[in-house]
C-alpha cells in the first residue's frame, strides 16, 4: 500500500541487491514505500548475482530478471548462460536482463559484449520474455541485434540516445527508462526527449544506487535509492505538463505492459 495518499509508483529498474544497500535495506524499502514507490524490477548482473536478486523478491515482493550485464564481460563465461535458463526455467522472472552493450567504457571487449548479448537475446526468445537493455554509446548497434533477434520488446534503460533511435526502439515494441538524469538542468537533450515523446513509451526508473538525481549530486555523489523515484517523477510530470498522479498511472501501465506484469 502506498504510503502518500493514493499515488502508487513502480520502480522499473533498480538493483537492491547491491552492496550499498547491505546496511539499511530495510529501511530503504520503508523510505520507498513511504514514498508510494510500492514496486521494483530488481534485473541481476551476473551469475553471481542471481541469488541474491532472487532474494529480493523472496524477502520484499520484488519483479525480478536475469541477465549478464555487459560491463562484466570479462567475468561472463558460456556456462553461465546455462545457469541463466535455469533460473528462467522457474518461471518467475518478468524478463531478460540486464543484458545490451557498453561501448562508453574503452577497457571493455566489444567482441565478448556481443556474443554474450545475442546469446542471450537468443534465451530471451526462446522463452518469449521482454529484455531490459543497457544502451549506452551503442543504441544502434542494440537495435540492430534486436533486429536481428526480433525478442518481444522490452525497455531500452537510462534512455539517452536520439529522437530518431527512440522512434525505433518504440517500433521494436520497447519502452524508454527515464531516471534522475532528466533532473539536471544540463541534461537538455533527454529533457526534450522526456518531454516530446509519445506518453504511452515512457517508464520511470532509478538505477539505484547508481545515477543520482541532482539533489544527490557530489562530491561525493550521495547513493540513490527508489524513494527519489516520487521526486524525479514530480520533474517529468512538470516537464510533461500533467499531474504527478497521471504520470503515476501511466508509468505503473506502460511497465506492466511491456514486462507482462500482473496488475495489483
Amino acid at each position: 500500500m502506498s504510503g502518500v495518499g493514493e499515488i502508487s509508483f513502480i520502480d522499473s529498474h533498480c538493483h537492491l541487491d547491491a552492496a550499498e544497500f547491505d546496511l539499511d535495506r530495510d529501511a530503504v524499502i520503508e523510505r520507498s514505500i513511504a514514498a508510494g514507490v510500492t514496486q521494483w524490477v530488481v534485473p541481476a548482473v551476473t551469475s553471481e548475482t542471481f541469488a541474491s536478486t532472487r532474494q529480493m523478491q523472496q524477502k520484499y515482493g520484488t519483479h525480478i530478471a536475469f541477465g549478464l550485464h555487459p560491463i562484466y564481460e570479462a567475468q561472463h563465461r558460456d556456462e553461465h548462460l546455462l545457469l541463466l535458463r535455469q533460473e528462467l526455467d522457474v518461471g518467475d522472472a518478468v524478463a531478460v536482463g540486464e543484458i545490451g552493450l557498453d561501448f562508453y567504457l574503452p577497457e571493455l571487449n566489444a567482441e565478448r559484449q556481443i556474443h554474450f548479448f545475442e546469446a542471450q537475446l537468443k534465451i530471451a526468445r526462446d522463452y518469449d520474455l521482454p529484455v531490459i537493455v543497457h544502451i549506452r554509446r551503442s543504441q544502434d548497434q542494440v537495435l540492430k541485434y534486436l533486429r536481428k533477434w526480433k525478442v518481444r520488446g522490452g525497455i531500452a534503460h537510462a534512455f539517452n540516445g536520439s529522437e530518431q533511435q527512440a522512434a525505433e526502439f518504440i517500433k521494436l515494441g520497447f519502452c524508454l527508462g527515464f531516471g534522475g538524469a532528466l533532473t539536471y538542468s544540463g541534461s537538455q537533450r533527454i529533457r526534450r526527449l522526456a518531454q516530446s515523446l509519445p506518453l504511452e513509451s515512457l517508464v520511470l526508473e532509478t538505477d539505484a544506487p547508481d545515477i543520482t538525481p541532482s539533489w544527490l549530486a557530489g562530491p561525493p555523489p550521495r547513493r540513490n535509492e527508489p524513494a527519489e523515484l516520487r521526486q524525479i517523477a514530480v520533474c517529468l510530470a512538470d516537464l510533461r505538463g500533467i499531474t504527478l498522479h497521471q504520470l503515476a498511472v501511466i508509468s505503473l501501465e506502460n511497465t506492466q505492459r511491456v514486462l507482462g506484469i500482473a496488475t495489483m
